[in-house]
């Protein structure tokens, strides 16, 4: 279980620094808070932290139910999966928004796997 909450930790951390990445960029573009737009790099910063949080509400207990009813270390690369894919989309969606898939599909699959894999093994559990 102790990977799985390292794995947890670096994505709360990971979120942390796109929302510092955004505080920078807020001040690099001039956008006065509150203001969500304004300049279209502060808005691809913000887009990637605002994005990164509508995974995560389902990839914490994602990873947290599928470590329950199946393996750990499974659960675990899902997960740096996960991490890796939004530093892609980090990469991509900020240069080129366009080119933004490869990390989207690297860090959505592993949290929707994650997902379908904890109710699985919760109705097999009941069965």
């Amino acid at each position: 279980m102790e990977l799985i909450i390292i794995v947890i930790s670096l994505a709360l951390i990971e979120y942390i620094i796109f929302g510092m990445l955004v505080g920078k960029a807020r001040g690099d573009y001039n956008i006065e808070a509150p203001a969500t737009s304004g300049h279209p790099v502060f808005e691809r910063y913000y887009r990637v932290q605002e994005n990164t949080l509508e995974l995560l509400i389902y990839f914490i207990p994602g990873i947290l139910m599928f470590a329950h009813y199946w393996r750990d270390d499974i659960a675990v690369g899902l997960g740096v999966v996960f991490l890796v894919g939004r530093l892609i989309y980090l990469k991509e969606y900020v240069s080129e928004p366009k080119t933004r898939t490869l990390g989207f599909v690297l860090s959505f699959l592993p949290a929707v796997i994650l997902v379908i894999g904890g109710l699985v093994g919760a109705v097999m559990a009941l069965i």
